[in-house]
């Protein structure tokens, strides 16, 4: 029996298995109700209405602490003595790392082609307030993190929700916490090993198939995946025993580079056609206000750019705060301020980009899609640099490679960081957890398991809804922590001291807008 053969059968099995209760969670958690023509999901609405609400709560703190945010993630504000395991850089390019990925891609392109131009508009809309909410989350994972006697830092909804609500509630809060902190490691864990492993590595494996002569290269067989999937995990699993001071440096390095890559593309195919940047502007402005062919006209463009930046940015899933957890800071709101650079940077900048970039090349396949053919989103945002880049494909393929394994780096750290929530820290339940991890990932070059994948899907949003209540209930210890870090800064500022959270002299703190 060949190795494909048994492939397929693991899929089909795996598929008949889980597919009837993909279909029946997947129904509750993307639920959508028709308002003016247009389907609205539940989960996007109940995302993008937290976004909104901490904006207002926190008094626009996305735009008004934005310059400060910089200063710190620049370091001015780093404190070597301080518990935590990296600087405030390290953990947000870790946590950058676990939301930067195909979906900046392809979901962008995805988004344009149902929702026409202006849904990037509104994309960047939701990205903007995703920023309150990530800084909301990320202050709770640092506050209610927990450093063990070695030194390493545990964080996440996990520990936040327990914690804190038994800090705010007492006894019936603490049971509450306890409720909502298993089933944030459950749902975390599952979508770890499927969506943020598997999925990842059988999509770049799939690019690479691509632009090496196909099913009949010499990526195309059997043999290749195997290849492909043993070298991948041997990488992943070499990080992993690293934990997270291994993976930031990795990642600190990496999404820099992916970021870089894929942006100067961009930047090249609008340059070229720089005289059509105006134009293209316009166009995503008016088509938010005023679509063409999109069912339920503003409404229908407003949802899809929701829905396709709270499924990149995951501001609100709770996945961030146990990247933020680690780092080395006395004030919670520090690191807060810093994660609210993510959605900037994942759906403002990337996911914009990726737009501009398609909407000013025009490609025909674009134009097909909004036409109502399938056409995958890769294949769009593909050739849109190909417009300009005929060689792009191959850059695409080393851009979706240096995504996809920074994403299966980062949601393994969460993975285990829920797996010894559930079953404790020890080296055996430690080594256990990354063993499984690393066989996954040569799982993902073989098989496809969309079923799985969906079901993880809708188990990560299932998250957001335990995630934001806990998140509504905790803000006014978010508020609290805000005050403190503002009013610390502050009070330097007033002294003229200038000295850093270690009492080390920073001349430069002066020059920081609070």
């Amino acid at each position: 029996m060949s190795l494909d053969s048994i492939t397929q059968k693991i899929d089909e099995s795996v598929s008949g298995f889980f597919e009837p209760i993909a279909e029946w969670l997947g129904g509750i958690v993307f639920y959508s109700v028709n308002i003016g023509g247009a389907d609205v999901p539940l989960i996007v609405t109940w995302l993008a209405v937290a976004g909104l609400v901490f904006t207002g709560w926190f008094g626009f703190v996305q735009v008004r602490k934005f310059r400060l945010a910089l200063d710190v993630v620049r370091g001015k504000y780093d404190d070597k003595d301080s518990a935590g395991e990296v600087n405030h850089f390290q953990a947000l390019t870790a946590a950058v790392s676990g939301t930067v990925g195909l979906g900046n891609i392809a979901g962008v392109a995805v988004a344009v082609s149902i929702g026409g131009a202006g849904a990037t508009f509104w994309m960047i809309v939701c990205g903007l307030l995703g920023m309150a909410t990530k800084f909301v989350e990320v202050t709770l994972g640092v506050k209610y993190r927990e450093v063990h006697a070695d030194g390493t830092v545990s964080g996440g909804p996990m520990h936040y929700l327990p914690k804190g609500l038994a800090e705010r509630f007492g006894k019936n809060g603490k049971s509450f916490g306890k409720v909502l902190a298993v089933l944030a490691s459950i749902m975390i864990l599952f979508f770890g090993l499927f969506g943020g492993n598997l999925f990842q590595v059988n999509q770049s494996y799939a690019q690479l198939v691509s632009v090496t002569g196909g099913e009949s290269g010499v990526m195309g067989s059997s043999a290749g995946a195997l290849f492909f999937g043993v070298l991948v995990a041997a990488l992943v699993g070499i990080v992993l025993l690293g934990g997270i001071r291994s993976i930031a440096s990795v990642t600190s390095r990496l999404v820099p580079a992916m970021a870089g890559i894929y942006i100067v593309a961009c930047l090249v195919v609008i340059l070229v056609n720089v005289t059509a940047v105006p134009a293209a502007i316009g166009e995503i402005v008016a088509r938010a206000f005023d679509p063409q062919g999109v069912a339920g006209g503003v409404l229908g463009a407003l949802i899809v750019g929701f829905q396709r930046a709270a499924f990149s940015n995951e501001a609100g899933i709770g996945s961030a705060p146990i990247a933020h957890a680690a780092v080395k800071t006395k004030h919670p709101a520090s690191e807060g301020l810093v994660a609210l650079l993510e959605p900037f940077i994942d759906t403002v900048i990337i996911c914009t980009m990726t737009a501009l970039t398609i909407v000013i090349a025009n490609p025909a396949s674009w134009g097909e899609a909004r036409d109502g053919e399938s056409i995958g989103g890769v294949t769009i945002t593909s050739d849109a640099f190909a417009t300009v880049l005929p060689w792009f494909p191959y850059i695409l393929t080393i851009a979706v490679m240096l995504f996809a394994i920074s994403t299966v780096l980062t949601w393994g750290y969460y993975g285990l960081k829920s797996w010894t929530h559930l079953f404790g820290r020890s080296r055996t339940s430690e080594t256990i957890y990354k063993s499984l991890y690393t066989l996954f990932v040569v799982a993902g070059s073989l098989l496809t398991l969309e079923t799985l994948i969906s079901l993880a899907d809708a188990v990560l949003f299932s998250l957001a809804v335990v995630n934001i209540i806990g998140l509504y209930l905790l803000a006014p210890v978010v508020k609290r922590e805000l005050n403190s870090f503002l009013e610390y800064v502050k009070a330097r500022k007033a002294g003229g001291t200038d000295e850093g959270e270690d009492g080390d002299k920073d001349p430069e703190l002066s020059k920081s807008s609070v």
